[in-house]
């Protein structure tokens, strides 16, 4: 794992120096031609434990680490009429290894579904008309691991009001998504549970699950200290909505695998609120309610303190504030029975409170991060996660910024 982290350092670097050799002070130069403006560099690592493991049925072990890296590369090119491009490339790869997922087929010492790794590239172009206050946008994703694949697109569409103080967005999305059936190694036709058999052949069946959503927003400057937000999504999705491999037992000692309806349709709206408190001290403030047509009903509060303590240093520490019910189909570990028609044992539908909270901090000296002048900022954040059903993760991200 460390060789691939390096090996996405050097890589990144490497545009770095490439495109920054053309780098502009777009300040006051608005280039013509395609030129370098920005770069972020984002490594994560995150651990969770827990005893609610969906593959045994709501029982076992959750724990899971992942590793992610992400290089966001952005170019900008003024147009006619100053028309502003901007051209977003960004490139992911996250590496896990989950103790549940070896549970697929415990029968192995250590089975391939244990580890895998994901890539996920995006490309985005936005084009802004600061003349008549309007952006508009395009994007395309891809999304690609062993057992999954997805492939998305999205258009974006803003206008900003006449005295420019409020901007109403709305953005529509669509993911079309594939995976692989790989069933618990039991409910496999033909297969003898004891043997230990090679889990990343090609002959596995496929499902499709489709989501499509629109995200619309209004933002409004209310005075030089406040500023609000709303915010109202929908989101439909339809096709195979649950996993293969998470197991149910029922009340009769049976086994199956978790059954959902082939359809959701979530609706969640936000509000969003940001004081300044001088020059030093931005208070901000998020509020979502969430519901969907499984029953889940969720509230959501944050708040996030950014403190300035000196020019170049400044301070975040953060809370989050989660509570939901749980879908009409989940019961936890053997409580299901055999005549339901949906049922599930995965505790991310069930009823819990969680609790996220730490602090993060970033640098932006003038001469550069450790005196790199190319290095402009560099933000370090720590993260704790804890829920009522026992669940509990940490997650430390780095981000570097260049210009």
């Amino acid at each position: 794992m460390k060789k691939i982290c390096l090996s996405v350092v050097g890589l990144f670097l490497s545009f770095v120096a490439l495109f920054g050799q053309t780098e502009k002070d777009t300040s006051t130069y608005k280039p013509r031609k395609l030129t370098f403006e920005e770069a972020n560099l984002v490594s994560s690592y995150y651990r969770q434990d827990g005893n609610n493991s969906a593959v045994t049925g709501g029982i076992g072990t959750e724990n899971l680490t992942d590793y992610s890296n992400t290089v966001d590369l952005k170019f900008v090119k003024w147009g006619r009429k100053d028309i502003k491009h901007s051209f977003h490339l960004e490139v992911g790869m996250d590496h896990y290894t989950s103790a549940s997922s070896d549970k697929i087929n415990p029968y192995t010492i250590s089975s391939p579904s244990h580890a895998d790794t994901r890539i996920y590239p995006s490309l985005s172009w936005m084009a802004e008309n600061n003349a008549k206050g309007t952006t508009v946008g395009a994007g395309l994703s891809f999304s690609n691991e062993f057992d999954y694949r997805s492939i998305g697109a999205n258009v974006l569409f803003a206008q900003k009001t006449a005295n420019r103080n409020g901007e109403f967005s709305a953005r529509l999305q669509a993911y079309l998504d594939n995976l692989k059936l790989i069933y618990p190694i039991e409910l496999r036709s033909g297969v003898i549970p004891t043997t230990r058999e090679e889990e990343r052949g090609d002959d596995y069946a496929t499902a499709s699950r489709n989501s499509f959503s629109g995200s619309f927003s209004y933002s409004q400057i209310i005075n030089p200290s406040l500023q609000l937000a709303l915010i109202a999504d929908v989101v439909y999705q339809q096709g195979y909505l649950g996993l293969p491999f998470h197991r149910i037992y029922f009340t009769d000692g049976n086994v199956a695998i978790e059954n959902l309806p082939d359809t959701r349709l979530k609706i969640p709206l936000g509000f969003r609120a940001n004081y300044f408190v001088g020059d030093k001290l931005i208070l901000r403030s998020f509020y979502r309610f969430y519901h969907d047509d499984w029953g889940l009903t969720a509230h959501t509060a944050q708040f996030e303190t950014s403190m300035k303590l000196s020019p170049f240093f400044s301070l975040t520490p953060f809370y989050r504030y989660y509570k939901q019910n749980s879908v009409n189909y989940f019961a936890p570990y053997k409580v299901h029975s055999p005549s339901e028609t949906y049922y599930t044992s995965n505790y991310d539908l069930s009823a819990f409170n969680s609790h996220f909270y730490g602090a993060g901090f970033r640098l932006t000296p003038a001469t550069g991060v450790f005196h790199v002048q190319r290095i402009s900022a560099l933000e370090l954040r720590y993260g704790h996660y804890n829920r009522t059903t026992g669940l509990n993760s940490d997650i430390v991200s780095l981000n570097l910024q260049f210009k």
